[in-house]
Formats: structure tokens, C-alpha cells, sequence
């Protein structure tokens, strides 16, 4: 029987994964894929001695490109240079790739898939966004029949975590951020994550296989977790709300609007919920309504587990493509509308020496204002949540009450 050979390049958390699973589970995946299969390659500069693979240790690529077995390749280096160099170079001789990379794909993702095409094989990316959860397909096969409407969600499990410790054992974020790097959840640089920027990338690539065309990163609005204070997080709590750094993409009449940024989540919405490192979207469908995919969205185990379920899908579409996985490139951002053009509800914390005294001014700017309780509120602030109006309105607003006022912290609603 033929045996179909595999490349694994990047041995790193999630490529380690990666070839553990699919050894460990290898006669089931042989099952569902209906034929024998092994990995013949695993690329990586790094020495691995005592390793139970030490024989397929290989340095040069030149090696996978060259040779006429590989048909499958998983690229898990992460990054976008040499990533991006192989990932094209094995395309273009119909090699088909599968990928973790989030940074890739949100980058190249609409000229990948082309090059694929072209060459009758596949770009696979289910483990790029969220993990271990089930996402793109069911998202580009299951929901095929349905507009998409919106796309919301808790989308980096580091920010999640470092968020829920601050609600739950009142740790400033600082303290929180160490705690979660001490665990292994924060890289000792963690900008990508607690800025929004890892977040964002997963959002291009849900929001432009929805809506088929390549939302690039540059064209989402993003802001991160830094500035949110334990204050805000009691206020939010008394009013019935959470905060969590939401991606959210939605079809509105003027276009489409794409932000990450953290919002107050009502408790009556399931995302308000999901803490600690769990990830969850939801996904607004004109005829399904909306749908909830949750669970880890990072990990080793969880993420080689959408590696390998696109490797076995690979395999079984060798010479041959799935048109439906698809978006258009784009030239310009004339598809999307500036996200402050969007109605919005906005939670305020204001400071001042009599803030009470404000409350006159802020119902003639605003109208009808939720002011917000909190046990022992210092008579120098004051917390309020906004109707929903243009957010260009709320900035000329709250421009006008900064003559009277110190703004300390704006965060919208979802």
C-alpha cells in the first residue's frame, strides 16, 4: 500500500505536539484517512539528541522541496520570513501546506490560498484561530449557507487569564501579567497579547473567510488590556457586566466594522462567562442565528489536534483543492467604514473634585445616563454608561466634559 509521506518544519511547542499525536494516534488517523501515512521529515536547526525521532532530523528545506514523496507539510515555525519563503516554494510544486500561523495567514492568507489553487493542492489553517477549537470549518462548510452577520470574540487566552485573576483574586494587572508569564500563558515579551496584536490577526482571518475579501491587520482598529484598572473592573461588575478583550467584525449598512478592543460583556451573554485561558466565538448567521464555539484556544495538545485533523484532510485531497476555503485579495480598505462611525454604549469613569456635580451636565450631553453605584465611591468620581450613538458623537461629548472633568477610562460595550 502507498505510504503518504509528511513534513513537519518547526519543532517548537506546537510541532512537538504535532508529531507526538500523530504517533501516538497514528492507526486511528491511518483509519480515517483510509491509507497508510508517516512522517519522513522533521525540519529544525536545533540539535535533539535522546529524541525518539533523532533520525528524522533534518536542517536544510531544501531537502522536503526536493523530494517527490512529500506531499503534506506542516509549517509550525512561526513568524512570517521564512515561513512565508518555504510555505510558497512548496505550493507552487503542489505540495500542500498546513499552518498554525496566525501572523501567515492574516498577512498572505489570499495569496496563499491563490497559489494553491493554481496548483491543485490545499493551504489549511484550522489551527491559526483558537486552537483546538473547531472553527474554520465549520465556519467555511457548515454555516456555507448562511450570510454572516457578526463575528464576536474572546479570541487570546493570555489576556482572558490575566483579566479573570484580576476580577477573582483582585490582582492589579501588572500582578496578574506576572502570575500568567510565571505560568507559561505570557511570553516574557507579551505586547502580541495583552495589545491586542495576536487577537487581531486571528480576527482577519475569520472575518475574511466570511466575508471574503483579505481584511489585513492594518485595517482593524486595535487597543489591549493595559490601562484596565481594578476601579473600572468593580464598577463594570456592579452595573452587571465583565470585561473581556473582544475581536469583533460585523456587517452594518455603510460596511464592514472591525475592532479589537475590551468591552463590557452583559452577563446574559454566554462570552461573559468563558475565563481563565478558554477562548469562545460567536458566530451571527441570518438563518442560524448565532452559534457558540468554545474551549482551549492555545496549548500544545489542542492546537497538534487541528494540525493533524488538516494533515489527514490534506492527505485525503491530495491533487485536488476545496474551493470553498477561499476569500478574494484586497487593494484597499474601501470595503470596511471607520469603527468610530458605529453606534455604540460606552461605560465613562471621570474624575474630579465634585463629581456629583457633574451629573447635570453629563444627562444634557448625553440624555438618559446608567449611572453606576459602587460601595464607597470617593466623591471625586464618577461612573457612567452612555445611550448608543455614533462613537463620533461620544468623543465630542466627552471633549466637551473634559473642560469640567479628568476622563479616566472609556471602554465600550459589545
Amino acid at each position: 500500500m502507498q505510504v503518504s509521506k509528511i513534513a513537519v518544519m518547526g519543532f517548537g511547542v506546537v510541532g512537538s505536539g504535532t508529531v507526538e499525536l500523530f504517533y501516538k494516534n497514528r492507526e486511528l488517523i491511518e483509519q480515517r484517512c483510509a491509507r497508510k501515512m508517516d512522517i519522513k521529515y522533521i525540519l529544525d536547526l536545533r540539535d535533539f539528541p535522546g529524541s525518539p525521532f533523532e533520525d528524522k532530523f533534518i536542517k536544510d528545506f531544501s531537502i522536503i522541496e526536493n523530494d517527490p514523496e512529500i506531499k503534506v507539510a506542516a509549517e509550525l515555525m512561526g513568524g512570517v520570513t521564512f515561513a512565508y519563503d518555504y510555505t510558497k516554494r512548496l505550493l507552487s510544486r503542489g505540495v500542500s501546506v498546513v499552518t498554525s500561523n496566525k501572523e501567515l495567514v492574516a498577512r498572505h492568507g489570499a495569496e496563499l490560498i491563490k497559489l494553491a489553487k493554481a496548483n491543485r493542492c490545499n493551504y489549511f489553517f484550522e489551527a491559526s484561530v483558537g486552537g483546538g477549537i473547531p472553527i474554520i470549518r465549520p465556519l467555511h462548510q457548515c454555516l456555507a449557507a448562511n450570510r454572516i452577520e457578526r463575528i464576536a470574540g474572546i479570541l487570546n487566552g493570555t489576556t482572558n487569564y490575566i483579566l479573570t485573576k484580576m476580577v477573582y483574586d483582585q490582582l492589579p494587572f501588572d500582578q496578574a501579567l506576572a502570575e500568567a508569564q510565571r505560568l507559561g500563558y505570557a511570553e516574557r515579551d507579551p505586547s502580541a497579547d495583552i495589545d491586542g496584536a495576536d487577537a487581531c490577526r486571528k480576527l482577519c482571518i475569520l472575518g475574511s473567510l466570511a466575508f471574503g475579501k483579505h481584511i489585513y491587520p492594518e485595517y482593524v482598529h486595535c487597543s489591549g488590556i493595559r490601562n484596565i484598572a481594578l476601579d473600572d473592573l468593580e464598577y463594570v461588575a456592579n452595573a452587571g457586566y465583565s470585561v473581556k478583550l473582544i475581536g469583533l467584525i460585523e456587517k452594518t449598512e455603510k460596511g464592514l466594522v472591525a475592532t479589537v478592543c475590551p468591552r463590557l460583556v452583559s452577563v446574559s451573554n454566554p462570552l461573559s462567562g468563558v475565563n481563565d485561558v478558554y477562548n469562545a466565538i460567536m458566530i451571527r448567521g441570518d438563518s442560524v442565528g448565532d452559534t457558540l464555539f468554545y474551549g482551549r484556544g492555545a496549548g500544545k495538545q489542542a492546537t497538534a489536534s487541528a494540525v493533524v485533523a488538516d494533515i489527514i484532510d490534506a492527505v485525503k485531497h491530495e491533487n485536488a483543492d476545496i474551493a470553498s476555503l477561499t476569500w478574494e485579495d484586497s487593494a484597499d480598505r474601501s470595503f470596511m467604514v471607520p469603527y468610530k462611525s458605529a453606534d455604540v454604549r460606552v461605560y465613562v469613569r471621570v474624575s474630579s473634585h465634585d463629581a456629583d456635580s457633574l451629573k447635570g451636565l453629563i444627562t444634557t450631553l448625553f440624555g438618559y445616563v446608567d449611572f453606576i453605584p459602587r460601595k464607597h465611591r470617593s466623591e471625586s468620581e464618577l461612573a457612567f454608561i452612555t445611550p448608543a450613538i455614533e462613537e463620533y458623537m461620544i468623543d465630542k461629548k466627552l471633549a466637551i466634559l473634559s473642560e469640567h472633568a479628568d476622563i479616566m477610562r472609556k471602554i465600550r460595550l459589545l
